[in-house]
């Protein structure tokens, strides 16, 4: 049976964050994942307080 797969877009936003529209699979630095299954906003300023997803830190 062949799998269908789903487009992922990766949005990026002016003055904000990297949006990754789709499915997605997150590889953190110690090795765990993490699945993603809607949009998942990713920090790009560095301020955040939740590596590696974005939380706003970005608009203080």
């Amino acid at each position: 049976m062949k799998k269908e797969t789903e487009n992922t877009k990766v949005e990026v936003l002016e003055n904000g964050p990297l949006m990754v529209h789709g499915s997605t699979t997150i590889v953190h630095t110690d090795g765990s994942t993490e699945e993603k299954q809607r949009a998942t906003a990713f920090c790009r300023c560095g301020k955040t307080g939740n590596i590696p997803f974005c939380d706003g830190s970005h608009n203080s």
